[in-house]
């Protein structure tokens, strides 16, 4: 390993967060990537991906921070949610362009509603450079039944398994017709706040007029929601600008190392491109 990692500890309004710094031994370019976690995740991610993420931009030349939010991980205060950790990256961007300063400019990386957070976050400080956002977290009521009518209920009216099943008593007639009825009546019954997510999200990114590169998983229903969100009116401003990889064998958290290497390698020449 070539880059050198250094733990980094800092405040955020009074309370002390954990992070994690790989440098490069030869930046290239004034640009550098800050991972923001999302959901019960801390600063190694899952299958270790932001820890091996990190490592393989440094080793290329990108010096890259991945960090604990408040309340999670090592970090000392009370946990929120992705949209209430604007200070946090705020801080962590803080921290890391003052340790590192050959970094100008930061890419802002998050998975689920790292990606969410991500978007929030951008419009509101000028050293974000550009967004990497997988499999972003846009849930609604009416999204996800949707995609599951699409994704997993007509699926299984076309698998042979499921036909056995039924016609030898495996699978309740009754219990799953409720089930398609009861997604069926969220798919057009959600509330008109429900659907606010993804819309906000779109006029985030819009507003902060950063480039995107999206990537999603071809077996996750986070990422099947997003395709369908990614059809309407707002998101379309976002998406033609934007740099979109699907893998389509990997599932939510990329958890094999083909995919994380996948991963890693789009992630690292998109912003070499940026820089």
């Amino acid at each position: 390993m070539t880059a050198r990692e250094s733990a980094v500890l800092f405040a955020c309004e009074g309370d002390e967060l954990v992070g994690v710094i790989a440098e490069s031994g030869k930046p290239c370019g004034d640009v550098g990537v800050l991972i923001v976690v999302g959901g019960p995740q801390y600063r190694v991610g899952s299958h270790r991906q932001f820890v091996l993420l990190a490592r393989h931009l440094a080793e290329a030349g990108v010096s890259c921070m991945r960090f604990d939010y408040r309340g999670m991980g090592d970090a000392g205060g009370v946990p929120r949610d992705f949209e209430n950790v604007g200070a946090d990256i705020r801080a962590a961007i803080d921290v890391f362009t003052t340790r590192m300063p050959a970094v100008r400019r930061v890419v802002l990386w998050g998975l689920c509603d790292g990606a969410s957070a991500a978007c929030f976050y951008a419009p509101t400080d000028e050293r974000v450079a550009g967004l990497v956002l997988l499999n972003p977290w846009v849930k609604t009521v009416q999204g996800e039944a949707s995609t599951y009518l699409r994704h997993y209920y007509l699926k299984r009216l076309f698998d042979m398994s499921f036909w056995k099943k039924l016609l030898s008593g495996g699978v309740s007639i009754g219990r799953s017709a409720g089930e398609v009825l009861g997604a069926a009546k969220a798919a057009t019954g959600a509330e008109q706040n429900d659907l606010a997510l993804p819309d906000r999200m779109a006029e985030a990114v819009v507003k902060s007029g950063k480039p995107v590169q999206v990537i999603l998983s071809g077996r996750d229903y986070v990422a099947r929601e997003f395709e369908r969100a990614a059809a309407s009116e707002r998101w379309r401003r976002v998406l033609p600008a934007a740099q979109l990889l699907r893998i389509d064998a990997a599932d939510h958290t990329f958890s094999s190392r083909e995919w994380r290497d996948e991963v890693a390698r789009a992630t690292h020449a998109w912003v070499q491109e940026l820089a």
